[in-house]
């Protein structure tokens, strides 16, 4: 076997993709068939994550009422914009973790900004 067959995996991944990555060894082995599934399917379970994560971060903080159309052009901008992200960075940054902190930063801020107005609402009603 020869060396260009073989890719090392990191061993200091990040939480999320070592729990994806876990099933591999040191290395991976390109020509064998059951190895490059596993890198394969955990490549594209963290994809998903990732996709999961920024939608959510979009949704919460940054979604505007847009027609579906323009909604459709959001959407698939995002799955391509995090396939590129997650191809180049998905193991080597926290990628995953850092949008699931926006994502709850975000959620956290609509929910405040919810009660907040609904409070405007009532307090204008009563006057």
């Amino acid at each position: 076997m020869t060396q260009q067959n073989v890719i090392e995996v990191p061993d200091n991944l990040w939480p999320v993709a070592d729990f994806f990555m876990k099933d591999l060894g040191d290395t991976v082995d390109l020509t064998n068939e059951s190895q490059m599934s596993a890198l394969i399917e955990g490549w594209f379970y963290l994809y998903l994550t990732v996709v999961v994560f920024a939608i959510l971060a979009y949704k919460f903080g940054f979604a505007k009422k847009l027609s579906p159309v323009k909604s459709l052009v959001v959407y698939i901008l995002l799955l391509i914009g995090t396939f590129f992200l997650t191809l180049i960075f998905g193991l080597n940054l926290p990628l995953a973790e850092s949008l699931f902190i926006i994502a709850i930063v975000m959620g956290v801020y609509r929910l405040r900004l919810h009660r907040e107005r609904k409070q405007q609402h009532n307090d204008e009603e009563r006057a």
